[in-house]
């Protein structure tokens, strides 16, 4: 063992990241490993490698009545031991660097989740895509890709890191082309706003390959952050968009007034009124006739997106609707006075000594009932 194996060794641990300690530990278990299988399991050796100078010592380990009381004894090395460990070095050093590489690749893409990257394509089939990274293969599942989006090999794209797995050949990177955060990471590329903290991505909402709303707002008075996110002539959306597919994107104007809030999330339609339940959590919505149509959106892609944004169930009424409603309910309220008043014009007139009016129905042809006393009440009456 010469000094160049510490040089080499050295130079492992600040090209791989695996500490000089954890590599001579390998290679030391590794050696007396390489040992009783030359010279049987029963040697009760320990094999050191000097740090400093690379060379090797073997020891017999002499058992004690315990641990403390243990001695070790040196001996000379098996003079066809050096070609051995000259083997075992090499095998040991490629396996340690192949695992630990494995494990620097799975840690560093386990902190990128929830990071965008861009691809490479280099396989694409029914059941999966596969997307290079640089240093690693990633898949794209069927299930995390736009729909009607297609691939082919070579394209370039971007991809939203949604999880790590650890396995036996390196970490296995899965991505996604369907996930929000995929957009919120896309404008945060395109707006500076937003990376300068002044513009805020409050919420997004998405129907992969259809539609998607972000909801956004501005630490700054002065800036308008539905205008930052748009970008001149709507450059910075059209980029998003762009590589979406075509996806529409709809930025709103996020609001802690939910009333407000609900009427922007409902954007690009017209709405006149909205009246909300905050026990509920449910907004009703009064549009235009003409309105209605748009609020709802193709095959309510609008409406359900809304009420994803704004985590409340959404009514939409047209005007229309809404007025034949009211006029509905002022009927049947019309309705129940009448047939109250109907119901105690029927009812005897005589007052009770507690003040109350008697409850009985009056006699046909009077304004009282059958008791005796409230009689006479009638017969004072008519005279």
């Amino acid at each position: 063992m010469k000094y160049d194996l510490i040089e080499a060794l050295k130079q492992i641990e600040r090209e791989r990241g695996i500490s000089l300690e954890n590599l001579l530990e390998t290679l030391e278990n590794a050696l007396i490993s390489a040992y009783k299988k030359k010279y049987g399991p029963n040697k009760n050796i320990k094999i050191e490698v000097d740090k400093v100078t690379g060379n090797l010592r073997m020891f017999k380990l002499i058992e004690g009545e315990d641990i403390e009381s243990s001695k070790k004894e040196i001996v000379s090395t098996p003079s066809d031991f050096g070609r051995i460990a000259a083997q075992t070095v090499k095998q040991i050093l490629q396996q340690r660097i192949r695992e630990a590489s494995r494990e620097i690749m799975y840690k560093e893409f386990k902190d990128m989740i929830g990071e965008v990257m861009t691809g490479i394509i280099r396989q694409t089939d029914q059941r999966f895509t596969l997307v290079d990274l640089g240093k690693v293969e990633a898949l794209l599942p069927q299930g995390e890709q736009i729909p009607g989006e297609h691939y082919r090999l070579s394209d370039r794209i971007k991809c939203y890191i949604v999880n790590v797995k650890k396995t036996s050949r390196g970490p296995q990177v899965i991505v996604s082309r369907t996930h929000p955060g995929l957009i919120k990471r896309l404008f945060e590329l395109e707006v500076p706003e937003i990376s300068d903290g002044i513009v805020e991505i409050n919420k997004v909402a998405r129907e992969p390959g259809h539609r998607s709303k972000i909801a956004v707002s501005s630490n700054n008075k002065s800036i308008d952050p539905v205008g930052a996110c748009v970008g001149q002539r709507g450059s910075r959306v059209k980029m998003v968009v762009g590589e979406l597919s075509g996806e529409r994107v709809d930025i709103i104007k996020y609001s802690n007034d939910m009333a407000e809030y609900v009427r922007n999330a409902l954007s690009p339609s017209k709405v006149s009124d909205v009246f909300i339940n905050e026990e509920e959590k449910e907004a009703c919505v009064i549009v235009p006739d003409d309105q209605v149509s748009l609020a709802i959106g193709k095959d309510g892609h609008n409406a359900r997106l809304a009420a994803k944004l704004t985590n409340w169930k959404i009514d939409i009424k047209s005007e229309s609707m809404w007025a034949e409603e009211k006029l509905k309910e002022l009927e049947e309220k019309k309705g129940k006075k009448e047939k109250i008043k109907e119901k105690k014009a029927k009812r005897c007139k005589a007052i009770l000594a507690n003040g109350t009016r008697c409850t009985y129905k009056a006699k046909p042809g009077s304004d009282y009932c059958g008791l005796p006393a409230h009689k006479k009440l009638e017969t004072k009456k008519e005279n």
